[in-house]
């Protein structure tokens, strides 16, 4: 069993304005929990100085770690961060932390339903969506409603930024995920689905950032493409199997 309880991979993409203020909240927030930890941030080929930030911060803090990448997605930047983990617990958790920290304790043992993949959600009992314009909220159903329709029925929220999985799941899931972009979280809880691993969604507060990524158009016709090519590969058989 590894000695480091808790990973936090953080994916990032030009985030020198926010990553700062996370890393030093989760920071904060860890050292005052009674378990080892660690903070993994995946740094997707950044253009800025988010790679030097993070390098920064390690100087001081020896929990944090860099990972360096070549520029491809969110998706790849989360399975290396993944993979790369030393955690019992692996906790996704996006860089603009629009989950209050304090929240980890839902979706972790002892404040969780037992499963192999814990995640929060916005649409679960319990959660609150604070500050999103409608029209944000819409894009999200619509995304939501074809992944369900092609990969995740039953799972409300696939898209939200922070997911607990344990390292049974992750090392298995993440070493089978071969999309790279938005759709990676579909990919892996349709993956677990099939595999066998229990998910639970767990109400979490949303903060709306006005500095999201997401493009709906864009994205969207994306993830509608990404979720073919899931059942796709899946019904050919071309999901190599990972330990």
């Amino acid at each position: 069993m590894s000695s480091c309880y808790l990973s936090v991979v953080i994916p990032a993409y030009n985030e020198e304005r926010r990553l700062p203020t996370t890393l030093a909240a989760v920071g904060e927030y860890l050292r005052h929990q009674d378990y080892a930890w660690e903070i993994v941030v995946a740094d997707d080929g950044s253009e800025d100085s988010t790679a030097g930030l993070v390098q920064d911060a390690a100087q001081t803090e020896d929990n944090i770690r860099l990972i360096s990448l070549p520029h491809r997605g969110k998706g790849s930047a989360v399975k290396h961060g993944m993979l790369a983990a030393a955690g019992e617990f692996r906790f996704l958790c996006d860089a603009d932390l629009s989950m209050p920290i304090e929240h980890l304790a839902r979706l972790l043992p002892g404040g969780a339903p037992q499963a192999d993949i814990v995640i929060g959600s916005r649409e679960a009992a319990g959660s609150r969506r604070i500050g999103e314009p409608f029209r944000r909220w819409l894009m999200g159903r619509v995304f939501n409603g074809m992944t369900q329709l092609l990969a995740t029925p039953g799972i409300a929220d696939t898209q939200c930024g922070f997911k607990v999985f344990s390292a049974e799941a992750a090392q298995p899931l993440f070493g089978q995920q071969t999309l790279d972009g938005f759709a990676f979280d579909a990919e892996i809880l349709f993956l677990a689905r099939r595999r066998g691993f229990t998910i639970a969604e767990v109400g979490i507060d949303w903060h709306y950032r006005a500095e999201s990524k997401v493009r709906p158009f864009r994205d969207g016709w994306r993830t509608l493409r990404d979720l073919l090519i899931i059942r796709w590969r899946w019904l050919t058989g071309r999901y190599r199997q990972a330990g």
